[in-house]
């Protein structure tokens, strides 16, 4: 198994009576990216902020050396699933993707939106049932949302690798994270 790291130096589950979330840094990993804006404000609302997300997002995925399977940008959250060689580079990317869209859509809107980002979740995805779940429910978000009747209509969806290829590339290169105890999935 590739070696990975934890991010949280916490030794509580829980705050407040609320999770605390692991960040997982692993080599050779599929990830399962979601992240929304604060209190839900629609900070991509207008075409100029949704180009200043697509043109950072891909500036530091490439940087960072991760492979975008699928991205779906929303109003005011975005999901993605892709690939990372190293672990250790999703922490500075998501670092430069999220101060560098703060700042610059913070630009442009008639408000500053301060914090810009709430909530963000990263997840090393398990198995192949939880990698297509992730990819459809990054797919369909628009659809899910009521924006359009097909996903295929909603610009702001970028399909890079389709499911049944991201599956076959998955499997060949063994990114699954398979037999590290998470209470979450295990079962009672």
């Amino acid at each position: 198994m590739p070696p990975f790291k934890k991010g949280s130096s916490a030794k509580k589950e829980y705050y407040n009576g609320h999770h605390r979330r692991e960040h997982w840094y692993r080599d050779n990993t599929v990830y399962f990216l979601t992240v929304r804006c604060t209190g839900r404000f629609p900070a991509f609302a207008s075409k100029e902020a949704k180009a200043i997300f697509w043109r950072q997002f891909t500036k530091y995925t490439h940087e960072h050396h991760f492979d975008v399977w699928i991205c779906t940008l929303m109003n005011n959250h975005y999901h993605a699933v892709g690939y990372l060689r190293s672990g250790a580079d999703l922490s500075p990317m998501i670092r430069k993707i999220h101060g560098s869209v703060a700042r610059l859509v913070n630009d442009v809107l008639p408000t500053r939106l301060v914090p810009f980002w709430a909530d963000y979740f990263d997840g090393c995805l398990r198995d192949e049932n939880q990698y297509r779940r992730a990819y459809r429910y990054t797919q369909l978000q628009a659809q899910r949302h009521g924006i359009c009747r097909d996903y295929m209509q909603y610009a702001d969806t970028h399909m890079d690798v389709s499911l049944s290829e991201g599956l076959s590339l998955a499997q060949r290169r063994g990114v699954f994270l398979r037999n590290v105890p998470y209470k979450r999935y295990e079962k009672d």
